[in-house]
């Protein structure tokens, strides 16, 4: 048991966390003159250490699942989701959303798709929730930082929220407040033909480069909101507004989360640092939720496929997940970290 441990904090520390990469950009730091124990220096060890980080997890990542998604095609995916029915369906859309790398306006596209091929909209709506706010990329990632109980659970509450949505939506019989142009139209579509592996390989790549070039711009300016929480911010303003003595810090951090737009790979790091200055862990998980979920460009987006009622709706079933999840990860905090 203690080898199996010890292999374990190994892989989570050293391969995940990458630990020896923060080594490495310190000592180069320090050679160069620079001493990283200042504001200044921290951060850019900081900076440069956690850019790295995410770039390579990134792009490992996402090549594997993209390459892993290329037998699982829009056409192919709506005959699966197609074949579930009730509960069973939305818990279908939520896992399928795990392995699609998107952020939350990119999912939108894909939505409208499934909509208009005629799956039930509270199908449509597990997926779209899950998309965006959990997928095995962040999984990784999470577990690189906060560990492989806190990433579980919080990839767990993800799928919970997406398939109650879901549910909600359609008990709540909301097909009307869908727009026309995207309404469905009851077909499938066509299966894609099969690809052979060099066109899998290749196509994961496409998908690698394009993927990491749309996120990384959020890459930045995350890790760099990260560098001047973890080293500029003082750490009693943090747990003055986010820490336990503020029952509301949960709900702030939604509410603040929610006009920003950033993925879950821009947002990792901010949560890192506020974490670290002492922000409750379901305050700041809170946090990265509502920016993921529900950030302001992409609910203007879905504003254009969807009516007012529906979109509020949505808007107020998330909210409410997120900030129970966020004050059940407060509650655990204790036992989990």
């Amino acid at each position: 048991m203690q080898s199996m441990q010890s292999v374990w904090n190994f892989f989570q520390h050293q391969i995940l966390g990458m630990r020896w990469l923060n080594d490495l950009v310190g000592r180069m730091l320090t050679a160069a003159g620079a001493d990283t124990s200042s504001r200044l220096g921290g951060s850019i060890q900081f900076f440069i250490y956690d850019v790295i980080k995410i770039a390579i997890l990134l792009c490992v990542l996402i090549f594997t699942i993209s390459y892993i998604q290329s037998y699982f095609p829009p056409e192919r995916s709506k005959r699966v989701l197609g074949r579930f029915r009730g509960l069973g369906a939305n818990s279908a859309a939520a896992l399928l959303g795990t392995v699609t790398p998107f952020c939350s306006c990119s999912s939108i596209p894909l939505f409208i798709g499934f909509t208009s091929a005629g799956l039930p909209l509270g199908v449509t709506f597990s997926f779209l929730i899950s998309s965006p706010m959990v997928d095995l990329a962040s999984l990784v990632l999470l577990m690189s930082i906060f560990g492989a109980r806190i990433a579980i659970l919080y990839v767990l509450f993800g799928l919970i929220i997406a398939v109650v949505g879901g549910t909600v939506i359609e008990i709540a019989r909301m097909e009307r407040h869908v727009e026309a142009f995207s309404a469905s139209d009851g077909s499938i579509g066509a299966e894609s033909p099969d690809l052979s592996r060099r066109d899998r390989l290749a196509l994961a790549g496409e998908q690698m480069r394009a993927t990491f070039t749309s996120v990384f711009p959020y890459i930045l300016a995350g890790v760099g909101i990260g560098a001047v929480i973890h080293n500029w911010i003082p750490e009693t303003w943090v747990t003055t507004l986010l820490g336990s003595d503020n029952p509301f810090g949960v709900v702030i951090a939604t509410l603040v989360g929610v006009p920003m737009y950033a993925d879950i790979f821009g947002t990792i790091p901010i949560a890192e640092a506020l974490l670290f200055k002492g922000a409750r862990l379901g305050t700041v998980l809170a946090f990265m939720m509502g920016v993921t979920t529900l950030s302001l460009p992409s609910m203007i987006m879905l504003r254009k496929v969807v009516k007012p009622k529906l979109l509020a709706l949505f808007i107020a079933i998330c909210t409410i997940g997120i900030i129970i999840v966020g004050y059940v990860f407060n509650a655990l905090q204790t036992v989990l970290i």
